[in-house]
């Protein structure tokens, strides 16, 4: 299944490099969100080695400021 989000959040992640292949079905190297804090600071865990200009270093920790992500996780828990 295809997740979806709206025109509005999709243009404004104008760094993707990724072809917004995570709202393609059967996407399963999606970055993980370990826990969101107010539903805008998601930190992610990482499942490959792939560059993202959304992935930002937190300590050691990392966290995602890609706003398609964070809206399919706050929309889809996924």
């Amino acid at each position: 299944m295809e997740s979806h989000v709206s025109d509005e959040v999709k243009q404004s992640a104008t760094n993707c490099k990724k072809d917004f292949s995570c709202l393609k079905a059967g996407r399963n190297d999606l970055c993980k969100v370990k826990y969101c804090v107010g539903g805008k600071l998601h930190f992610i865990k990482c499942l490959n080695q792939e560059y993202c200009s959304y992935q930002h270093a937190f300590g050691d920790e990392f966290f995602c400021s890609c706003p398609v992500r964070k809206e399919l996780y706050n929309r889809y828990g996924i």
